[in-house]
């Protein structure tokens, strides 16, 4: 795995990933209805965005998302106590790497947009009256 890593060079893949977690982040501030979790825009993060949507449940969010082929991570995260003082009992996660572009966070953000609006999650305002997540 280091021998694959090193073929990109370790000071490469951090300056993208920051890169992506910067861009990824602003996106992701773009949705109405969510609470993202996590340090706020210009602290130092990784490209992962844990939070949580109003009036959904992050379990069924992740379920219609993987429906579009869309994988998320939904539930305690091994932190428990975090969700606890927050006020939370689980929540959704969404991780990058490398190997992720700005187009591929793009169609991200469309898709939960109009998920969380299938679902009534309060991201209104899609213009497809047509959206089914399943099929």
């Amino acid at each position: 795995a280091i021998e694959y890593l090193n073929q990109f060079g370790i000071e490469r893949i951090y300056a993208y990933e920051k890169e992506i977690a910067d861009y990824f982040l602003k996106r992701m501030m773009s949705v109405e209805g969510i609470t993202i979790l996590g340090p706020p825009m210009g602290e130092p993060r990784a490209a992962i965005v844990s939070f949580v949507c109003d009036n959904v449940h992050p379990s069924d969010l992740s379920t219609f998302l993987d429906m579009e082929g869309v994988a998320i991570r939904a539930g305690h995260h091994c932190c428990q106590p975090l969700h606890r003082a927050l006020g939370y009992s689980h929540s959704a996660r969404a991780s990058l790497y490398f190997y992720n572009t700005k187009d591929e966070i793009d169609a991200f953000i469309e898709i939960l947009k109009e998920t969380l609006s299938f679902l009534g999650g309060g991201a209104t305002g899609t213009d497809d009256d047509d959206f089914v997540p399943f099929i």
